[in-house]
């Protein structure tokens, strides 16, 4: 795998504000790279890490980080944009059974992970545009004619948004319990979890996570005390040794830097659980021909009812599944069911790949699509 050192030095240069924070929050782009190494060494595939170059998409100088596998296959590649205060490592459940079959790209979205941070728009719309253009010239980089994209939660939006304005680029979109979709009703409560609701009230005026921040050396605790859930999904592949909490350092550590993304975040919410602009005013805007999956867990704080997104597009391939006893971070509560879904929406944008090149015909496209509609996923536990 190449050596990122020297560009994570480069990166975390442009923080130099907080030194003046007199170390209070112990934010170390050596530790984050440390924790991420530690959690993706759980792999059994191999992978690449590099900084992706995007220039001026944003900041004057914005870098992607950028994992990838399988990258010799010739099947359509899959890209993953993560959720919000979160990084590549947390696909780490999902990588090796999607590297299987194709090529396999995880980002940390500019301004989130150990991407660069540039300041965002505080404007709603010009925010998600940004975040969604620092995608495309991430693409341009890549030189991706067309993928598969994948975004859980904030990501799923972004994904979503990203479809709209580069529909051509997109061979089948899916939605991992996706966050900012149905609109907000005026006399509404949403059924969140009560650290979701604390973090609502308090990030009216400020950003979701600046407890973990204000915390300082104790931001850790924090994550471990607040989110043991979390901790305990990865249970099964990390193995912490000596009562120390990787999972844990590697979410405070993505969330103790400067809170860029964070604050893009914020621009774009009302209440946390919303979005100013829902995406479900505008999903009929992408073309009838991308196909959509969407993934929600059954007990997602999510509402997957509110946000119908077969009924605004009738005309279109969209297939949702839901899955019994996950929750919003569905890709680790039960990930094998879900990469099975995943990988089934990637067989159709092969197919759909196969038929461009004339490498099959249109009935055996039909027959493949009638085949995802209609068969449930058996996955042996």
């Amino acid at each position: 795998m190449k050596d990122d050192s020297m560009a994570d030095v480069q990166v975390a240069e442009s923080r130099n504000w907080l030194s003046s924070w007199f170390q209070w929050t112990p934010m170390s782009a050596t530790v984050l790279r440390a924790a991420e190494k530690k959690i993706l060494s759980c792999l059994k595939a191999a992978y690449r890490g590099w900084y992706v170059d995007i220039g001026s998409a944003v900041g004057t100088s914005d870098k992607i980080w950028t994992i990838s596998l399988n990258q010799e296959s010739p099947k359509t590649p899959i890209v993953m944009l993560h959720g919000l205060g979160a990084g590549v490592a947390l696909w780490v459940l999902n990588l090796d059974y999607l590297a299987c079959h194709r090529p396999v790209y995880a980002i940390d979205l500019l301004g989130f992970g150990r991407s660069s941070r540039p300041s965002f728009s505080s404007d709603a719309v010009q925010a998600e545009e940004q975040l969604v253009k620092s995608v495309e010239e991430w693409r341009k980089e890549m030189k991706l004619e067309k993928m598969v994209v994948l975004g859980h939660s904030m990501g799923g939006f972004l994904a979503a948004s990203y479809a709209i304005k580069y529909p051509d680029r997109v061979a089948h979109l899916i939605l991992a319990d996706p966050w900012g979709f149905p609109e907000r009703p005026a006399d509404h409560k949403p059924n969140l979890p009560f650290f979701y609701r604390a973090i609502g009230w308090l990030s009216q005026t400020m950003n979701p996570f600046w407890a973990l921040r204000l915390a300082g050396p104790w931001g850790q605790n924090v994550v471990e005390k607040t989110r043991p859930d979390i901790m305990k999904k990865f249970s099964s592949v990390v193995n912490d040794n000596e009562g120390e909490n990787v999972v844990a350092q590697y979410i405070f550590q993505c969330n103790a830097q400067k809170p860029t993304g964070e604050s893009a975040f914020h621009a774009m919410m009302t209440g946390f659980g919303w979005a100013k602009n829902p995406m479900i005013k505008r999903i009929h805007e992408i073309p009838s021909d991308v196909p959509v999956t969407a993934i929600y867990g059954s007990r997602s704080w999510i509402d997957s009812q509110s946000a119908n997104i077969k009924e605004r597009r009738p005309d279109s391939y969209v297939n949702v599944q839901i899955i019994s006893g996950a929750g919003h971070h569905v890709y680790a509560d039960k990930s094998d069911v879900f990469n099975a879904h995943v990988e089934k929406a990637c067989q159709m944008a092969d197919k759909a790949a196969d038929i461009s090149s004339g490498t099959c015909t249109v009935e055996e496209k039909t027959s493949s699509i009638e085949d995802t509609t209609s068969e449930d996923i058996d996955v042996k536990k």
